[in-house]
């Protein structure tokens, strides 16, 4: 006899990039070591060694008990240090909620915010996680289809259509995975106004906040107070094994997010808590802009070099480390092209499937989180092989 799941557990969707990582390990085991990985969103940095000083100290000193739920103070006054001197906004440390990574922090506030059939508008494309951890707590996913004309974003007029009774609030991402574009500060803020009319919440994911190319990075919390912002040391900090990150929320809802935190975390890892201290350090934030100038370099050739190939990119990201490419001249199907590329060009992409049905079909994603060099190689072997590719006739 089985055991019966719950029925939450049939509508949350496999996660289709890591069944094409399984099929690049398999290679790799049977001795395939050229293959280049473009696909999971994890920087090819590690945290610089300051930050593992900081673990290493608080292992030797024996910080290694339970922390506060909501985190140390001493990081939770870092980060609202950080927020005025990058951003110019005035926090006050007790609005700081220290998470498991950003996936934590979304955790909490779903589990917060989200009653059994309440509607989350959320664009298409968007990272998957989001979407099934509010479907984990018998929330509905509302996905708007959002085009290129749009930088794949939401905007105010689209959210006010889509809004209905059953809908209690918005999440969106920016700059965002897949996708790499910001939303417009402007059009964020005609969204916050019009959600909160209705009387919703908005949540922002801003875990890529700190790589941004082409204008200085911004907070939604300059927009307004009453909203809930997730960030996390795993990008921009370099940080992703960690797991930590945090959330911004209203003062008034920082007592019950305490409450769910203590129950279902205790607490965030405390030797990561600990070193996170030394990301905000003159040394460790001089490596961290490196990076971030680094990966512009990777990303203005890379999106040049796709383009030549002749793969549409019909918006140039602005941040993260993701471009979310047009394949369509190539191949009628996303996710078998991304197969036809490991199997023959030993390279990794992630076809579009798992970020929404709206383009799922026409568009991959690559993440330059690899070497320039790498790189080089991976445009050498589809220029190679897509040399002679007939456009396919839609």
């Amino acid at each position: 006899m089985t055991i019966t799941l719950a029925g939450r557990v049939a509508n949350i969707a496999p996660f289709h990039t890591m069944e094409l990582m399984k099929q690049a390990h398999a290679l790799e085991l049977a001795g395939h070591d050229d293959i280049i990985h473009l696909s999971i969103g994890e920087p090819d940095f590690t945290a610089p060694q300051v930050v593992i000083d900081a673990a290493m100290a608080a292992l030797a000193q024996g910080k290694l008990k339970y922390t506060p739920a909501a985190g140390l103070h001493a990081l939770r006054e870092a980060i609202a240090a950080h927020y005025q001197i990058a951003f110019g906004v005035t926090l006050s440390a007790e609005r700081i909620i220290i998470t498991a990574g950003a996936s934590g922090a979304l955790l909490l506030a779903c589990a917060a915010l989200v009653n059994n059939g309440d509607e989350v508008l959320m664009p298409d494309p968007c990272y998957p996680c989001n979407r099934n951890i509010v479907m984990a707590f018998d929330g509905v996913v509302k996905a708007i289809a959002c085009g290129a004309e749009q930088q794949f974003q939401l905007s105010a007029a689209a959210v006010a259509a889509q809004w209905t009774p059953r809908s209690r609030g918005i999440c969106v991402a920016s700059p965002s995975n897949p996708t790499g574009t910001s939303i417009d500060p402007l059009e964020l803020a005609r969204i916050i106004a019009f959600v909160r009319q209705q009387g919703g919440f908005v949540m922002v994911d801003e875990i890529y906040q700190g790589l941004s190319y082409d204008v200085p990075p911004w907070t939604a919390l300059a927009l307004d107070d009453d909203i809930i912002v997730i960030n996390s040391f795993s990008k921009y900090f370099d940080m992703t094994g960690w797991r930590l990150g945090w959330m911004v929320v209203p003062a008034y809802l920082a007592p019950d997010m305490e409450k769910i935190a203590q129950n279902l975390f205790i607490c965030a890892s405390a030797v990561a808590q600990h070193a996170a201290l030394a990301c905000f350090t003159p040394e460790a934030m001089r490596q961290f802009e490196a990076r971030r100038v680094e990966f512009k370099r990777r990303r203005d050739y890379l999106v040049a070099a796709l383009r030549e190939i002749g793969f549409v990119i019909p918006v140039t990201p602005d941040g993260a480390f993701y471009i979310y490419a047009d394949c369509s001249r190539f191949s009628p199907d996303a996710d078998c092209f991304a197969r036809e590329l490991l199997r023959n060009c030993a390279i990794v992409v992630v076809p579009g499937l798992d970020f929404g049905p709206a383009l799922a079909g026409h568009y991959i994603r690559l993440s330059y989180t690899t070497s320039m060099e790498q790189l080089e190689q991976a445009v050498a072997r589809m220029t190679a092989y897509l040399a002679d590719r007939q456009p396919v006739i839609r």
